[in-house]
């Protein structure tokens, strides 16, 4: 089966100067993902998953090697993603249903239709908003909202234009963790019912082994891939299973990289 992200052989230098002096910020980057696998990245600071993020976006073009996204080599940013980040950054002078259409806006197909179809495009962007459990706060401001709504809030903003692939940079690393396992089960709702590409970079262990199919441990810089674990958990997941021996045991073994890793 054809994979849906295709890295082959991939190194970056962040400038010529670097590459001159062959320093990399990542090298030789090999991963198959497949159409609608749900992956998660997590290593040390440093290691090179946000320069991961920005290759598997196009913001950045690698050194060598080549990348592929739904077939086609990625040449610059790609409009099939969304993203978000560790901080949800709604603009303060728009509601939430207006921060959640933003990308609309932005992006065609939308953008052209925008004031033509804006009504249609809000009733989406509200039933969005109801299903990860914003209803009644669609007219808020940000400062209205808790860190976690906000963030819930910045998920549905990078899903609206219903992109292939959601990219997620530490995206509950600020929240305490009874809100932070709330909106794994919201993630994990919204990745079920609509099967889009994810690829997560967290430093938390367990929230990679609840969410992931598959887990990619990365190295020190210059980052590598040293470890790849399939979560052979079953599906449809819940918290109860973060308690069992084999979700342990997986956590375990991944932070055993990581302790190898940081001692090295």
């Amino acid at each position: 089966m054809e994979a849906f992200v295709d890295f082959k052989n991939v190194w970056l230098a962040y400038n010529d100067e670097l590459l001159a002096q062959n320093q990399f910020a990542v090298e030789d980057i090999t991963l198959k993902v497949r159409e609608g696998e749900f992956i998660a990245i997590v290593g040390p600071s440093g290691c090179g998953k946000s320069t991961f993020m920005k290759l598997a976006t196009g913001l950045k073009r690698p050194s060598k090697g080549s990348i592929l996204i739904g077939g086609e080599p990625v040449t610059g940013p790609l409009k099939i993603t969304g993203m978000a980040f560790q901080a949800p950054s709604l603009l303060p002078w728009r509601t939430t249903v207006s921060n959640v259409l933003l990308p609309l806006e932005i992006v065609e197909p939308y953008r052209s239709n925008f004031k033509a179809k804006r009504r249609e495009y809000e009733d989406k962007a509200r039933r969005l908003l109801q299903s990860v459990g914003l209803g009644g706060y669609e007219d808020k401001y940000p400062w209205q909202l808790s860190g976690g709504m906000q963030q819930r809030a910045s998920i549905c903003r990078a899903l609206i234009h219903e992109p292939r692939m959601l990219l997620l940079d530490e995206p509950f690393g600020a929240l305490d963790a009874f809100t932070r396992e709330e909106l794994w089960n919201t993630l994990r709702d919204l990745w079920t019912e609509q099967r889009f590409n994810v690829i997560l970079v967290t430093h938390d262990l367990r929230e990679a082994v609840y969410l992931a199919d598959t887990v990619y441990v990365m190295s020190k810089s210059p980052g590598r891939i040293l470890a790849r674990r399939e979560i052979d958990l079953p599906r449809p997941r819940d918290l109860e299973i973060t308690y069992t021996p084999a979700f342990s045991h997986i956590v375990h073994e991944l932070r055993a990289h990581i302790g190898a890793i940081r001692r090295s």
